[in-house]
């Protein structure tokens, strides 16, 4: 059984914040989950996953967020408790269906966890999707730390069935990766008998239906404005009569309590952390405002508490209140990008109290840096080592060299975004969103009337051409777009953790289920499909430069499985070895092409030789390198 299936209430657990969130959906009575793998959020479907049989859950990898969102939303309606969870950029795509939800109300528990990334360490954006919940008019939560992500995912499945209505609870990265001891409460072991009647149909309505449920909405929402006045998440620490008020949430308040603990300014400072930050407790915020002189907000991504409070407290200047002096992002004291930490808070309190405080100097940085460093080999963004995309570049590239007339490509998001990079030899030119390779590839396929001669390539993975491309693939048929789709097909969700999609052969839980091929769905909608390995470099390439010459809309899937998945079922790899006596190292025409350009890991440099070297531990046996090695000298030893 998974860790988070422990079942001894009261126990203290070491668990991270996307752990926590599924524990505390599993003390809810979850009874289905679905999402979309992405970062930071794939781990809270993952844990359920992992206890799914144990306590009887349909878990599911959705195709995309939208329907991962109606998945668990139609469960709702059944009365069962569900829960998706998915990245920020996710609920871009989900937002469609959020917002009529929103209006339809749902009966059982409905939660949709999203992962916001400040910093963007792993997505393009840092969408902040508090404004969703604005938006949409949902209840949304905030927890500080992994215990609070528990409580508080807990609550949100009672507050949706209370309210009719489904609840956003909010983490980000520094949350969803960190761990933090947990005390586990009692698991619900209620299993639920679904049911659906209509009528009432369930509906967002049209016309005065609509406004009727609207209306309804409103309701809803004063009475979570009400019960968030009270709720045990927002609470304040400090002097009654604070100098200076810190408004924070999320793992900012955590960065708040150090600092002022820090500088010694308890008796000055006070900190009110909000965990229900949408709507926000009126009266609660009322209540502080009043004291305070000047308020601090202390938030990641955008100035959403910050913008809202200040427009609540024009409307409390009917009430009498002076409205007190802020600072935050708008007032350069915060950074209006980027993530938080202990220190930014520190350096703003300090600047705003006139308590000094002394960072450690720049050289402790270069200290430390000098010292660890060297213990690190310097590596730029790469592919892993017999990652098959690497060949697919190469192809791409060795063949648009061939033709000759600059072709625009598309990039899209998964591990071939680095398309954009020298280990992808830069052969994308553009990375948007998940889709939005193959359409705006539509677009440029469509400018030769205008005098646009250029060959347009797009490229997607295989997940993301089940999650964005298809609807895309048929807009370039019916308008007959003049572009060439390469699907990148390692058959797995390489990125986010090797997740299975509809082209792998199983579903979420490990049941088997018929592929559904690439190839066929092209086939099916009329578009020209062909299907080679990259690692057959020169027909590869052959295929690549004679589909480019073609026109209108053809797709090139490049399939190869993704080596990492591959490995696990290998007893023995090729070995792959230098023939040092066949490498003329420096003295080659290539530059180290092997060691420099290739990017493979594993292809290293012997400097006390002055020749090339393959690190046997890291190489894969894929023998890439040997395929283009000009002097032969690399070696692929087949197992026996």
């Amino acid at each position: 059984m998974g860790r988070i299936g422990v079942d001894q209430p009261g126990r203290r657990m070491l668990l991270s914040g996307n752990e926590a969130i599924a524990r505390g959906a599993l003390e809810a009575g979850v009874q289905v989950c679905s999402g979309y793998p992405g970062n930071p959020a794939s781990e809270v479907v993952e844990a359920l996953l992992e206890v799914s049989r144990d306590f009887d859950l349909y878990v599911e990898w959705s195709t995309n967020e939208m329907v991962a969102l109606e998945v668990a939303g139609a469960a709702a309606a059944t009365g069962l408790r569900s829960l998706t969870a998915m990245k920020n950029l996710g609920v871009d795509v989900c937002s469609d269906f959020l917002m009529t939800v929103n209006l339809s109300g749902t009966k059982g528990g409905f939660v949709l966890v999203t992962g916001d990334d400040p910093a963007a360490h792993s997505t393009t954006t840092e969408l902040d999707t508090r404004n969703y919940a604005r938006m949409a008019d949902v209840p949304l939560l905030e927890p500080s730390t992994p215990q609070e992500a528990k409580e508080m995912t807990k609550w949100a499945f009672e507050l949706s069935e209370e309210l009719g209505l489904i609840c956003m609870v909010r983490s980000v990265t520094r949350l969803s990766h960190s761990r933090g001891v947990v005390e586990l409460g009692v698991l619900s072991r209620e299993r639920r008998k679904p049911e659906f009647t209509a009528p009432p149909p369930w509906t967002s309505g049209s016309s005065t239906f609509a406004c009727m449920f609207h209306d309804m909405l409103h309701q809803k929402m004063k009475t979570a404005s009400e019960k968030f006045e009270t709720s045990p998440f927002n609470k304040y620490e400090g002097p009654e009569h604070p100098n200076l008020l810190l408004i924070t949430s999320g793992p900012s308040y955590t960065y708040s309590a150090e600092a002022v603990e820090l500088l010694g300014l308890q008796d000055s400072v006070g900190i009110l952390k909000l965990g229900t930050t949408w709507p926000l407790p009126e009266e609660l915020l009322f209540k502080h405002l009043r004291l305070a002189q000047e308020v601090l907000f202390v938030e990641e991504i955008d100035p959403f508490l910050e913008q809202n409070v200040k427009m609540l407290a024009a409307e409390f200047a009917s009430r009498g209140l002076k409205p007190p002096k802020f600072y935050g992002k708008k007032s350069g004291h915060l950074p209006a990008v980027g993530e938080l930490n202990t220190e930014l808070v520190l350096r703003a309190l300090s600047g705003l109290t006139g308590v000094s405080y002394s960072p450690r100097p720049s050289e402790y940085a270069s200290r430390a840096e000098e010292l660890v460093g060297g213990y690190v080999p310097g590596r730029s963004m790469a592919f892993c080592p017999g990652c098959p995309h690497r060949a697919s570049f190469w192809v791409m590239k060795r063949a648009l060299k061939w033709e000759g007339r600059e072709a625009v490509v598309t990039g899209d998001i998964g591990c071939y975004s680095m398309g954009l990079l020298p280990t992808g030899f830069s052969v994308e030119q553009t990375l948007h969103c998940m889709g939005a390779g193959i359409g705006t590839a539509c677009g440029f396929g469509k400018l030769e009337r205008f005098g646009f001669d250029k060959p347009v390539v797009s490229v997607s993975g295989d997940s993301t051409f089940y999650h964005a491309c298809i609807p895309a693939l048929i807009n370039a048929k019916w308008n007959s777009s003049n572009l060439l789709h390469v699907v990148l097909d390692n058959s797995t969700t390489g990125m986010t953790g090797h997740q299975p999609h509809p082209g792998s052969g199983i579903t979420a839980s490990g049941e088997p289920s018929p592929p559904i091929r690439v190839e066929e769905l092209c086939k099916g909608i009329g578009v020209e499909v062909k299907v080679c390995d990259p690692f057959e470099v020169d027909e590869a390439t052959k295929t690549f430069y004679e589909m480019l010459k073609e026109r209108g809309p053809r797709v090139l899937v490049f399939r190869h499985p993704c080596p990492l998945t591959e490995s696990e079922k290998k007893k023995r790899k090729p070995r792959v070895y230098v023939d040092q006596e066949k490498c003329i190292g420096e003295e080659c025409g290539c530059m180290a092409f092997c060691s420099r350009v290739l990017g493979c890991p594993a292809n290293i440099w012997d400097y006390s030789k002055g020749k090339a070297k393959i690190d046997e531990v890291l190489c894969t046996g894929c023998g890439l390198c040997a395929k283009l090695c000009p002097a032969g000298a690399i070696v692929v030893e087949e197992e026996k």
